[in-house]
């Protein structure tokens, strides 16, 4: 760590924005100070402070020794999110939610909630939860694989793509599919004379009066599965989306999220 030898005099210090501070104990310029702490590489008294603006005195500040002013690369988090919390859209400024309105999935991605077995390597930064977009649409009442990101071309990725990315959803419903059932479905159904959607439906597992099916379906296309799923007679207990493209939910724990990772495409 680089410290801050700065003598302090004995009367009480001025207080001194910490990107102030910081440019004249390296010396660097105030846009480089503010990297630096924007970045994470910069502690006060110990602990790292990521806000330019927080106001110093006496405080010991340090600079981390690996300290880079590389851009921060933007980051995409993979969220499992639980049934009844909204798909992540947004609200939009000064809007507010109807007093009845779902939880918002946004609300779940904090340091708190990581996985902790996050293989990906990341240092968590505060800048990391801002100014995410939710692409990819989930229904409330669904669980399952939810994408945030900051980088423009995943976001244009599975928004251009979306008709030739594949979603896997599992459907768990009561009792069982016949095999007709799922032939009706494979088949393809229509709607007012216009076909729907293609699906790919398959049983993942059956007993004890309930049974879960393996949903394949290109794009997203909200409330599909479950007008599928009326119109063939299956009652839905639950739906997960599982994985998006070539990136798959795995072991990522509900209600935890995760960074994806630099090999990771959808």
């Amino acid at each position: 760590m680089i410290a801050d030898k700065k003598p302090q005099p004995e009367a009480a210090a001025a207080e001194e924005r910490l990107s102030k501070r910081v440019a004249a104990m390296l010396p660097c310029s105030r846009r480089e100070a503010e990297q630096y702490i924007e970045g994470g590489w910069v502690r006060v008294d110990g602990q790292v402070v990521e806000e330019p603006q927080f106001r110093v005195a006496r405080q010991k500040v340090e600079l981390d020794k690996n300290a880079s002013l590389m851009a921060s690369v933007p980051v995409t988090l993979l969220l499992h999110k639980p049934a009844g919390y909204d798909d992540g859209a947004e609200m939009p400024a000064g809007v507010r939610p109807a007093p009845n309105a779902p939880l918002a999935a946004r609300q779940l991605l904090e340091a708190g909630t990581r996985d902790p077995d996050d293989p990906s390597g990341m240092r968590l930064l505060k800048r990391h939860f801002a100014a995410l977009i939710s692409p990819v649409p989930l229904e409330t009442g669904a669980s399952g694989l939810l994408v945030f990101t900051q980088d423009w071309r995943v976001a244009r990725k599975l928004t251009e793509d979306a008709g030739v990315i594949e979603h896997e959803i599992i459907v768990e419903i009561e009792g069982s599919a016949s095999p007709d059932t799922l032939a009706r479905l494979n088949h393809g159904l229509s709607s007012d004379a216009r076909p729907l959607p293609r699906v790919k439906v398959s049983v993942n597992s059956a007993g004890e009066g309930k049974s879960k099916l393996r949903f394949a379906v290109k794009g997203t296309h909200p409330g599909l599965l479950a007008y599928l799923c009326q119109r063939v007679n299956l009652k839905i207990l639950s739906m997960k989306r599982i994985r998006i493209g070539r990136v798959a939910l795995a072991h990522l724990p509900m209600g935890r999220w995760r960074y994806l990772q630099a090999h990771e495409r959808f």
